[in-house]
């Protein structure tokens, strides 16, 4: 059986009807609607509406037992792609990307990326505060699990709330960026020394405040052209020191990497660091 009520009868279940309907809405401009992928859902989120550089996000989900990838996708695998050239009012979007874990890519390598969920924070410059932001996405990605799925996905969604209903969910995910560091520097988990042995090799040694910590070391080279090595657990290394190894293998034809500028990703328990260094 359906009762009716009429508004006029009761104000108070009017006005309470109509603030959770307000509320439902506000929440719902603030993330636009699942896209439902092969093993995957991927929407935006909009942060709050202030000033010229806002934050918002690309939220994924996915099926048990899929997997997607970092931004550089270990020995297999194809990192997501972002097209946001449709969007208005939007001079520039930087992708910031949460730290990866490592997991077997059913080859014998491993590969990096994420399970289960994951939200990718944007940091997105307005060309003008006053006027409406639309922000419009193309992405392309893989999904994986014992075989690799391509999936892509159009998605879009203006940025309206002055407080919006996804701000802790974007700070959340803010946290889980690695933050930048600086070989040597005092944080729980850190990389005390980087040096060459020979021409071919680089050595990386990492100090842990819990040395029961598992802790991941990840390389990227100066372009997306360079594919070196995952970088390896030494088995002997002084005490209170975990010592990684990786050959500088897989650059760029004629390219040295005397000079070469290296983004180093440390990542142990909760905590995350990002080194930016000059090979010498």
């Amino acid at each position: 059986m359906i009762t009716k009520v009429p508004f006029h009868a009761v104000p108070g279940v009017a006005v309470a009807l109509l603030a959770c309907a307000l509320s439902a809405a506000a929440t719902a401009q603030d993330a636009s609607p699942w896209q439902r992928g092969s093993h995957s859902a991927v929407r935006l989120l909009a942060g709050s509406r202030s000033g010229a550089v806002l934050l918002g996000g690309i939220a994924f989900q996915l099926d048990p037992g899929w997997k997607t990838y970092w931004r550089t996708p270990g020995d297999s695998g194809m990192p997501p792609r972002f097209d946001f050239s449709k969007s208005d009012n939007i001079d520039a979007v930087t992708v910031l990307w949460p730290a990866p874990s490592k997991f077997p890519d059913g080859a014998g390598g491993h590969s990096f990326g994420y399970r289960d969920q994951v939200v990718l924070p944007l940091r997105i410059a307005a060309k003008n505060a006053d006027k409406p932001l639309t922000l419009r996405a193309t992405i392309n990605y893989a999904v994986c699990a014992k075989l690799c799925v391509p999936v892509d996905a159009d998605v879009e969604l203006p940025f309206v709330s002055v407080a919006s209903a996804e701000d802790s969910a974007l700070a959340a995910a803010l946290d889980t960026v690695p933050k930048p560091a600086r070989i040597g520097d005092p944080n729980p988990l850190t990389i005390r020394d980087v040096k060459r042995k020979g021409k071919s090799r680089v050595i990386v040694d990492v100090v842990s405040s819990n040395p029961k910590d598992d802790v991941s070391l990840f390389v990227e080279g100066p372009t997306p052209d360079w594919a070196l090595p995952i970088p390896t657990r030494l088995s002997h290394a002084p005490r209170g020191v975990k010592r990684f190894s990786f050959k500088l293998d897989g650059l760029p034809p004629n390219t040295s990497p005397d000079g070469a500028a290296l983004k180093l990703t440390l990542v142990g328990g909760k905590q995350a660091y990002e080194f930016n260094i000059n090979l010498d």
